[in-house]
């Protein structure tokens, strides 16, 4: 589970979720009110029928036929609307975080969705990906077992590198298992992912297999992930606790 999740509240307007969309490579964030509330997700999905890119298009003959009013409102104001509360997609599928990896995995597949928010008391405390799942998968395969002093070393080298002022640590997420720390995710730079070896090395990491790589100067966006080593049953939890 990513648990740095970049969130937009119900008033930023569409060109600012625009800019952060494109600033930290992402496709998609959470919209939360000020009591800390989850009540959307905007993606850049929601951003392509724009008046402003020429991209609106014209609502098809079936629409005047079968929808109603209310829902050609609902269309008209997000194709127009200003702020992320007027584009963005709401309700929002959620998990609880002590959710099996096995829920998740079956609501983002009948879904077709891509991320899902993980939400406490109905606030969000991160975020679970496809690529998420993906990560746990490998890791689980090459390790067994899970360990307290995993958990432990894990915690120890996530601190430093949100620490360390030349690891952009958001796009980096970290697991252990049987003692060895991978480091998964996207880096600006060699510099940058080099330093990330070595923060994880310095938080006492004997062994670093790193998975990192380097973004292109084409990279539209990427999504950091979190992933997870096996345990019974696996939950967000067990993401929490093993990965980023």
């Amino acid at each position: 589970m990513t648990t740095r999740v970049a969130i937009v509240s119900p008033d930023t307007t569409v060109q600012e979720i625009a800019r952060r969309l494109i600033e930290r490579r992402i496709s998609a964030m959470p919209v939360v009110d000020a009591d800390d509330n989850l009540v959307g997700m905007v993606s850049d999905g929601d951003l392509l029928r724009r008046p402003e890119l020429g991209t609106e298009g014209l609502p098809s003959w079936a629409s005047y036929v079968l929808d109603d009013a209310e829902q050609r409102t609902a269309h008209y104001r997000k194709i127009h609307g200003l702020e992320a509360r007027d584009v963005m997609s709401a309700p929002v599928w959620t998990v609880e975080e002590h959710a099996t990896l096995a829920e998740i995995a079956e609501l983002l597949e009948t879904r077709r969705i891509k991320r899902v928010p993980v939400v406490r008391d109905g606030r969000l405390i991160g975020l679970v990906s496809r690529a998420n799942l993906l990560h746990g998968f490998a890791t689980s395969q090459a390790h067994k077992t899970v360990t307290a002093a995993d958990r432990e070393l894990r915690a120890v080298v996530t601190d430093t590198l949100v620490e360390h002022p030349g690891v952009p640590d958001e796009f980096i997420n970290v697991t252990v298992a049987d003692g060895v720390v991978h480091l998964w995710g996207m880096v600006p730079t060699q510099a940058e992912l080099d330093a990330a070896r070595t923060a994880a090395e310095r938080a006492g990491a004997t062994v670093v297999d790193s998975h990192l790589r380097v973004l292109s100067s084409q990279a539209a966006r990427t999504q950091p992930a979190a992933e997870s080593g096996k345990a019974e049953p696996k939950s967000v939890d067990t993401l929490t606790q093993s990965a980023r």
